[in-house]
């Protein structure tokens, strides 16, 4: 799903970005409701941010890469942690590229998320390159989501990559699989 977003950039700058694991759920500009082999994940989309919340069974999980006021935690390249039985890991780079890459780059992945059923996008106002992007998938036992946070401005991309494991199989794939789609 690709929306346009009739909001401003809240983050400036990708050195902005902050990474936090177990925040409450904050205000959403667009979000994406998901199940994924009996885990409900949500996708948001927050400014130029998001957060990602996901609950199965006994277990909930909730990753916010942001620009987080007060925050002392920047984005990290990588983090391992143990939730319930399950582990987390989220691993962040960014990408420092030409206005023409950059161009190329911000169209190639807005169409590989814009009409994928586990995607949201949000582009922004001002300039045709400035999103936001999620995609989620379950694979290999686990629930895997990956994002771009596109800075034009800067010729900057930040990806992050998370997979969330130990899930239990609950259901052929055909039937696990449902959508909901919700647009503030």
């Amino acid at each position: 799903m690709l929306t346009t977003i009739d909001t401003p950039y809240t983050d400036t700058r990708a050195d902005d970005l902050a990474w936090a694991l177990g925040r409450e759920p904050l205000p959403a500009l667009a979000v994406l409701d998901l199940e994924l082999c009996g885990a409900a994940v949500q996708l948001r989309l927050l400014g130029a941010s998001h957060q990602v919340l996901l609950r199965e069974a006994d277990v909930s999980c909730s990753e916010t890469v942001a620009c987080i006021p007060g925050s002392s935690t920047p984005l990290p390249l990588g983090v391992a942690e143990r939730i319930g039985d399950r582990e987390y890991a989220f691993a962040a780079r960014v990408e420092t590229l030409s206005r023409r890459a950059f161009a190329g780059r911000a169209q190639e992945l807005l169409a590989l998320v814009a009409d994928h059923p586990h995607g949201l996008a949000g582009t922004f106002p001002g300039d045709p390159h400035a999103f936001t992007a999620m995609l989620a998938r379950y694979a290999d036992g686990r629930v895997q989501w990956r994002t771009w946070h596109a800075y034009p401005q800067e010729g900057r991309l930040v990806v992050t990559r998370t997979r969330f494991g130990g899930l239990r199989r609950a259901a052929p794939a055909a039937a696990r699989e449902r959508r909901t789609t919700v647009a503030s």
